[in-house]
């Protein structure tokens, strides 16, 4: 096994809080802190260069947000996987850094572990959602398009449901192809017809979907 340990990018406009992440992250053994923002841009810029592994992003931050930042840094670094970090528990946050791309929400009220767990996940090219944000993630989804979901469900095919809850979890169409053995042309007809039949137009709803349906268990 690598004994390689994961590069992670803190950007947190608080100087007392980017000192406990960086403490918290130095002491794990399989990670460590390689740069630290203080502002979005400075975040974004910092990703191009160092290509971290993980970029934990506050969402409130002067000059650019973590919003704007995530957006940025997906442009010019796709491959870093951004962790949003927040006090935030509206939907309308999460629904938004998500679309930005982020591959993971952790509010700042929750343990220490939840942080370290969330950054090994996501790094592990897999989606990490809070507990505490799950239920709003749910409200979401059944508020929104849950009762057209459910009314369809019964005419999505098992290999479908199964590319829908790979892309949930933060899976390329090129990994999902490899992981099941089929193309990448017959994935992307799988997710297309899935999404039809649900009623789901992006990759949010289809994350809101598989929450709801119990497909995102943090495992």
């Amino acid at each position: 096994m690598s004994s390689r340990k994961l590069r992670v990018l803190l950007a947190e406009d608080h100087l007392t809080v980017r000192d406990g992440l960086k403490r918290l992250v130095n002491e794990q053994a399989d990670m460590e802190v390689v740069a630290e923002a203080g502002d979005g841009r400075e975040a974004a810029r910092l990703a191009q260069e160092l290509q971290p592994d993980v970029a934990v992003m506050d969402i409130s931050m002067p000059g650019w947000d973590g919003l704007k930042a995530t957006q940025k840094l997906k442009e010019t670094c796709p491959q870093v996987r951004v962790l949003a970090l927040t006090r935030h528990h509206d939907h309308g946050f999460l629904t938004e850094m998500l679309r930005a791309g982020a591959a993971g929400y952790v509010l700042k009220q929750s343990a220490s572990d939840e942080l370290i767990r969330a950054v090994r996940v996501v790094a592990a090219g897999q989606c990490y959602l809070d507990p505490s944000v799950t239920a709003t993630a749910v409200r979401g989804y059944a508020g929104g398009r849950g009762g057209k979901g459910a009314e369809a469900k019964a005419s999505v095919t098992e290999r479908e449901e199964e590319v829908l809850r790979l892309i949930a979890l933060g899976y390329s169409n090129k990994e999902i192809a490899a992981r099941l053995a089929v193309s990448v042309k017959t994935v992307e007809a799988h997710k297309a017809n899935g999404m039809l039949k649900l009623g789901l137009n992006t990759r949010m709803d289809i994350v809101s979907y598989a929450i709801f349906r119990g497909w995102m268990k943090n495992t």
